[in-house]
């Protein structure tokens, strides 16, 4: 049950987060609208760290409550910062290939998923976190958290991308 409305809850805020950017955000430039989704998502990604080490607790918060409002937020962040992907691509792309690019744009997109889950496994693995050993958990999800600002460098390369 709990799962199911983590996801409903996840769904409604991408939702809120394509009215944000199509309302506010469409005529952001992508480096900006990524550099600052970035930015915003790593204290509320840090905010797993009080989650499992019950720090939410000592101040009144409820683990349902902390990992609802996490999915909510990361959720409308994460869509905010997809959109003006698709807006730019939608604008570069050539004349009667768009189901192409649409289908290249999301396979890559998805490719980007699974890499990610593998790599967050084997990161678990190295940091000995096992469905009976937690002790590294929270260095773990530190260390993820941070690991969400190495595209910050990269993202000056996307005004070049992006019409004039």
């Amino acid at each position: 049950e709990f799962l199911g409305r983590s996801a409903l809850v996840g769904a409604v805020a991408s939702l809120v987060g394509v009215v944000v950017f199509q309302r506010f955000l469409q005529n952001v430039r992508l480096r900006t609208i990524l550099t600052w989704t970035t930015l915003l998502s790593l204290p509320v990604s840090l905010s797993q760290l009080a989650l499992v080490t019950h720090a939410n607790r000592l101040v009144g918060i409820s683990d349902k409550t902390l990992a609802l409002l996490d999915s909510a937020v990361l959720s409308a962040l994460s869509r905010v910062a997809f959109m003006p992907t698709l807006v730019l691509a939608a604008r570069l792309c050539p004349a009667g290939v768009e189901a192409a690019l649409f289908a290249t744009l999301m396979s890559v997109y998805n490719a980007a998923g699974t890499l990610s889950t593998e790599l967050g496994a084997a990161l678990t693995a190295a940091m000995g976190v096992t469905e009976t050993e937690y002790a590294g958990l929270p260095g773990l999800v530190l260390l993820c958290g941070l690991a969400a600002l190495l595209p910050l460098p990269l993202a000056g390369l996307m005004d070049e991308a992006e019409p004039g």
